[in-house]
């Protein structure tokens, strides 16, 4: 079987390019739920479960010669693992959402269903689009919660993902904070922020939030 090395979000969506295939076609292509195709553009580092990488290893062997020939030429040389180069082109927007002495933080569901986390709502910036913007409009998309934005409070790649992370100040402006992205969240809650390593590990969490959310408690 012709094969690829360790497929990963990025792999595959050189592959859907090389087929010239829609989310939705591709999705149909390999049985696969069109989100999980949606997730390897958002999340280039990821790496599909063992079922998937089999389909994507039959779908490049069973692809015409010429297709074949666009994935090696779009695919180049990303067997390589992660590194701080590869995350830079790939941003996400975090909010920091506060209201009087709590914090909004959702509960997400691992990767690959399985484990949850709690974490700040947060989303991918694409070209073209601030920060700012995401950050607002994935706070209200995941959580029900309108907000503004403060102030940034600066950028890191991030310790375990290597994604490179832009962090943002928001004040809660209103709605009821409830979990509305089902499929990728369990829960939504406001944690107080004396509190909130309880949720998240000190060390998981950016210095200047944690140093932002002393100074607002005060």
């Amino acid at each position: 079987m012709e094969s690829a090395s360790p497929w990963t979000g990025r792999r595959a969506c050189a592959l859907q390019t090389a087929l010239r295939m829609s989310n939705d076609g591709f999705a149909s292509h390999l049985g696969v739920a069109q989100r999980t195709v949606a997730a390897w553009h958002q999340k280039p580092t990821l790496v599909p479960r063992s079922e998937i990488q089999q389909a994507l290893d039959t779908a490049l062997e069973q692809a015409p010669d010429g297709a074949k020939r666009r994935f090696a030429q779009i695919a180049g040389g990303d067997s390589h693992p992660p590194t701080p180069s590869d995350a830079q082109a790939f941003r996400v927007a975090i909010a920091v959402v506060v209201n009087e002495s709590d914090v909004l933080i959702v509960c997400r569901r691992g990767e690959d269903g399985g484990g949850i986390s709690w974490q700040f709502p947060a989303g991918v910036v694409k070209p073209g689009v601030s920060p700012e913007t995401v950050a607002v409009r994935e706070t209200l998309g995941e959580t029900g919660v309108h907000c503004m934005v403060i102030r940034s409070l600066g950028s890191r790649l991030h310790p375990i993902t290597n994604v490179l992370c832009e962090y943002l100040l928001c004040e809660y402006l209103t709605g009821n904070a409830e979990n509305v992205d089902v499929v990728e969240n369990v829960s939504v809650t406001w944690a107080d922020r004396r509190e909130l390593t309880r949720f998240i590990p000190a060390d998981r969490i950016f210095p200047p939030v944690l140093e932002a959310l002393e100074v607002a408690s005060d």
